[in-house]
């Protein structure tokens, strides 16, 4: 039978489905077998044939049709698990059963009366497996088809290579077989490396959308502020029912981790050969971000050393079902398998930054932001991953890639959400020492940015980029601001020698931040302010002797320094300060900038394109909620600070939380943010005056917000100034005497002097050193899961999975 009548035949039985007024008996085969014939029709021709209308015309018109149409379809997928598709036929029907229930399993969760369909019991599906006519033992038939998926996953000669010696013997049973035996990929956990079928990983493949979908039905339900929201898809096939949980989980782990794009290495290769493993690769890293459900509340929680923070001999049940999947994460310990981990994912990360002789000669891999989010659940659930990453250098090349994202998404509004996660990451590891000490390591590698060209470390880079971020980045970035800035006041007591450039950065956005208007405009403004004088106080203290471009930078811009100190509180001054708003905004956030040359090779970042899809975001906590302030000892332990015990920092205000979209408000307040630190617009011409109070409903609004004396008086005798103020007060009048005495105008000399200065008993006592660490909130898990699903959905167009279905976890705009 040739494609084209097969796609007839199918088609005319979808439109029998949908004509048909009398509902289609259950044992009627005959009608039934034609929507998975055994001839191939592949996952794009279903969605043309079966188009979005007419699925949710069955669904309103005859629903015991589309009830059916599911149960017949999931009913063939378990028999097949149950026999071991030995025939070519068999595997075909697998597939095309596969690929119908992919297209309509969204229809079904886009309606809520649907929504429990799927765990509602069918009639004689027992849990034993085979027909058991007793009802109660029935299984919801979202179970059977999980369960199917994760046996046809491990189904000799249709998803992994048989074992069995060639004859005449019985095929083997899938349910007698040890699925550890099979895993995908050497790695973690399994040492041999099986060999690569090509239609296998056409299988996983589809065999994985369809999980995937499955899992998609968090994306129909409204974002709460409860995070204790378990996706029941994902909370069964993660548990102990699952027995092929282990093998599935490592597979998906080592085939991600194991994959190298460059394949052999010789130029154009991508063109020549199609490569079937990177669509595997694609959705194995989707759904194993999709499975890493886990929620403080309702879960145990993975302890620092990587373990259970109960055991299997407790008393006491757990207030859930624990996810298997999260389990094994936080649990993996050997060094070698985080070897393999980190060093596979800092491969793929670092893959489209590239740079060869002969253009577009390499394959560019798509799925950084999975990776990025994958990289995050192992940081934040194996804490022996994080010690071991920061442990070596390693970490860098993770950051790297992440501060060329960060730097090239910066212009462009349809990448937000790779903005957000590459800057929580990036305060995630902040909050350990041993990521600062690791940045003093020289930045050799050079990868096109467009940057300043400049000459230093890791630390210079991080910089650098940052303040690229923040005067040159899109206005809806502003809510970062104070992430960007606790990053490096979390790494400046280990930063050994920042160079010119970088220390000129610091000081220009401490220029900026410090001009009246911009303080006067909103009631957080300061904070900013407050970060930049703790940097440079940190690195004063703690890391005089190698930093003297530094202190050359503050000596040249002490004026900045004395203005904060005489800062104006009376209401004439605040009034004409705020008439300063009205010139360009722009001169403003280029003023003493020194841009220099770009690096040679980068292009500049580029807004998206018109029409560019994107998917809304909700709240972020702000930096209180979103950290929690530790106090480094003199032994280098933590312990934590409370919030009364902090002298320099303001109180904050008693703001109540929002949950906005990032398509909100773009007239001054940022409407992405509970309590940002940054309330306005920064390089806005005239941003509007508001300031959030807390309402009973616990919604905010905006009232008129004015700055009043008491107020600037408030924060401004707290501002940190007097280490810095006694550095001038001492190398001020002795590098002018110098400067007199051998008429030097050469700042090399300058700086050689300062090089050997020392300011040993001339400074006040050092202050303790102050950490603000990443502590997991129901607010991030709530943000983690819209942005996680917003990337799913967006990348998934190939066949467009969810795309035009009535999801309400985000909303999906044109930019």
């Amino acid at each position: 039978m040739g494609s084209a009548d097969s796609k007839l035949h199918f088609r005319k039985a979808v439109i029998q489905l949908t004509t048909r007024t009398q509902p289609v008996e259950a044992t009627d085969d005959a009608f039934w077998d034609q929507f998975w014939a055994d001839t191939a029709t592949s996952i794009q021709d279903v969605f043309t044939l079966v188009p979005a209308a007419e699925i949710r015309a069955v669904r309103e018109e005859s629903p015991s049709n589309l009830a059916t149409l599911c149960y017949k379809a999931v009913e063939k997928l378990v028999q097949g698990a149950e026999s071991g598709c030995t025939s070519e036929k068999e595997k075909q029907v697998m597939i095309n059963c596969t690929q119908l229930m992919t297209r309509i399993l969204p229809y079904i969760f886009e309606d809520p009366d649907w929504r429990g369909f799927f765990w509602s019991t069918v009639p004689g599906a027992g849990r034993g497996g085979a027909c058991e006519g007793n009802d109660e033992n029935a299984r919801p038939l979202a179970e059977s088809l999980l369960l199917a998926i994760a046996d046809l996953l491990f189904c000799p000669d249709f998803t992994v290579q048989s074992h069995r010696k060639p004859g005449p013997e019985i095929a083997e049973d899938l349910h007698s077989i040890d699925s550890c035996e099979y895993i995908w990929e050497a790695g973690v956990g399994f040492a041999h490396s099986p060999p690569h079928s090509h239609i296998h990983d056409l299988n996983r493949t589809e065999l994985l959308k369809l999980l995937l979908t499955c899992f998609s039905e968090a994306v129909y339900l409204p974002p709460t502020s409860d995070g204790n929201v378990l996706n029941p898809w994902v909370q069964f096939f993660c548990s102990t029912e699952n027995r092929h949980a282990l093998p599935l989980f490592t597979s998906l782990l080592n085939m991600v981790c194991a994959y190298d794009p460059i394949g052999y290495g010789f130029p154009y290769n991508h063109l020549l050969f199609s490569d079937y493993r990177e669509p595997l690769v694609e959705v194995a890293a989707q759904v194993l971000i999709a499975t890493l459900e886990y929620d403080a509340a309702t879960s145990q929680s993975p302890s620092i050393d990587g373990t259970t923070t109960s055991t299997a001999m407790d008393d006491t049940e757990p207030p859930g079902p624990e996810n298997l999947f999260v389990n094994y994460l936080s649990r993996i310990h050997r060094e070698e398998d985080f070897q393999f981990i980190l060093k596979g994912l800092a491969r793929l990360l670092n893959n489209p930054l590239l740079q060869t002789y002969l253009p577009n000669s390499t394959k560019k891999i798509q799925f950084h932001q999975e990776l990025l989010v994958l990289f995050w659940k192992l940081c934040d659930f194996n804490k022996k991953f994080l010690f071991f990453a920061l442990k070596s250098s390693d970490v860098l090349d993770v950051l790297v890639p992440i501060l060329y994202y960060l730097n090239d998404a910066r212009a462009d509004q349809s990448r937000v959400g790779l903005m957000h996660i590459g800057v929580f990451i990036l305060l995630l590891l902040s909050g350990e020492r041993n990521f600062g000490v690791r940045l003093n390591k020289p930045y050799s590698v050079r990868v096109p940015m467009d940057i300043p060209v400049f000459t230093g470390t890791h630390a210079d880079l991080l910089i650098v980029v940052f303040h690229k971020i923040i005067t040159s980045g899109h206005q809806r970035l502003q809510p970062l601001f104070d992430c960007l800035l606790t990053i490096v006041v979390n790494v400046s007591p280990y930063l050994k020698s920042l160079s010119m450039v970088a220390a000129n950065k610091l000081l220009h956005l401490l220029e900026a931040f410090s001009t009246t208007w911009f303080l006067f405009t909103a009631s957080q403004n300061h904070h900013l302010v407050f970060f930049l004088l703790e940097v440079f106080n940190n690195i004063i203290q703690y890391q005089f002797d190698g930093n003297s471009n530094l202190v050359y930078a503050i000596i040249r811009k002490r004026n900045v320094f004395h203005q904060l100190a005489n800062l104006p509180t009376d209401p004439a001054a605040i009034q004409k300060a705020l008439q300063r708003k009205k010139k360009s905004a722009e001169s403003i956030s280029r003023t003493n900038s020194q841009e220099g040359m770009s690096m040679e090779g980068s292009r500049p970042a580029a807004p998206a394109e018109p029409g560019t899809l994107k998917a809304s975001l909700i709240a972020t906590p702000d930096i209180e909620k979103l950290t929690e302030k530790s106090q480094v000892s003199e032994d280098g332990t933590l312990s934590r600070v409370d919030q009364d015990q902090i002298q320099t920092d303001t109180p904050p205000e008693d703001c109540a939380p929002t949950v906005t979209s990032d398509t909100e408000s773009t007239s001054g307040t940022c409407g992405v943010q509970e309590n940002a630190v940054v309330c306005q617009a920064v390089w806005k011409t005239i941003p509007q005056n508001s300031e959030r109070r807390r309402k009973p409903s616990g919604l905010s609004t905006s009232n008129h917000w004015s700055p009043s004396p008491d107020w600037v008086i408030s924060w401004k005798s707290k501002l940190p100034l007097q280490t810095i103020m006694r550095l001038l007060q001492v190398l001020v009048p002795q590098v002018e005497k110098i400067c007199i005495d051998k008429g030097l105008t050469d700042e090399s000399e300058i700086l050689k002097f300062l090089q050997h200065g020392t300011l040993v008993g001339l400074l006040p006592v050092p202050h303790p050193i102050l950490i603000r660490k990443y502590q997991a909130n129901s607010g991030t898990a709530m943000w983690f899961r819209t942005y996680m699903w917003g990337v799913i959905y967006l990348r998934n167009v190939d066949p467009p999975i969810w795309y035009d279905t009535d999801v309400k976890l985000f909303e999906i705009q044109r930019v």
